[in-house]
Parts: structure tokens; C-alpha cells; sequence
């Protein structure tokens, strides 16, 4: 994980995996950010190569932070099967994502 510039607002670069087993440390490095009332204005996920249903918890966890500061984070580039993971657990419009049709 980069580190959030100084203030926030800026972006960052999520890479690698972002499963159970990642999600705590990150977590508690973010902790920083919301104690100093800062948030990211972008999250990079093009860089993430495994996600699992902590990463959507993650993700939700920031966008409440950037809510409760009147702030807007913006998750871009997830890799497609973390947006299907999202959809399916009906969170893709919560992390400013569009549904996507999925045909049976």
C-alpha cells in the first residue's frame, strides 16, 4: 500500500492481494487517515490481484470515513472479478460502481 500524501484528498495504489489474510495490516496503517480526518481522493485498484469479501469490507469502511467527512472517495480500475464480487453482494452502487447485467 502507498502511503496517503500529507492532508489527504490525494490517491493511492492498492497492489497485490487485497484478501483476509492483507486487509488487517491495511486497515490499521488507514487508521492514521481518520484519526487526521484525511481520506484519499482516488483508490487505484488496477494493481490488486486477488480480492476476497474483506476487500469489499475495506473499501466500505473508507467510503463510510469519506462520508462522515462530507468527502467522496472514488475506487477506480477494480479488476472485474472484484466488481463481480461487488455485484453480487449488491455493493457495486455503494463503491460508485455501476451494476452489471449478469445473464443466466
Amino acid at each position: 500500500m502507498t502511503s496517503l500524501p500529507d492532508g489527504g484528498g490525494g490517491s493511492l495504489q492498492l497492489s497485490g492481494d487485497l484478501t483476509a489474510r492483507e486487509v488487517p495490516r491495511i486497515y490499521a496503517e488507514s487508521l492514521a487517515w481518520r484519526v487526521a480526518g484525511a481520506v484519499p481522493a482516488v483508490v487505484g485498484l488496477a494493481a490488486v490481484t486477488r480480492a476476497d469479501s474483506s476487500a469489499l469490507a475495506l473499501l466500505l469502511e473508507w467510503q463510510a470515513w469519506a462520508h462522515s467527512r462530507n468527502t467522496v472517495i472514488k475506487f477506480v480500475d477494480p479488476p472485474r472479478a472484484l466488481r463481480t464480487f461487488a455485484n453480487l453482494s449488491e455493493v457495486s452502487v455503494l463503491l460508485g460502481w455501476p451494476e452489471e447485467a449478469f445473464s443466466h
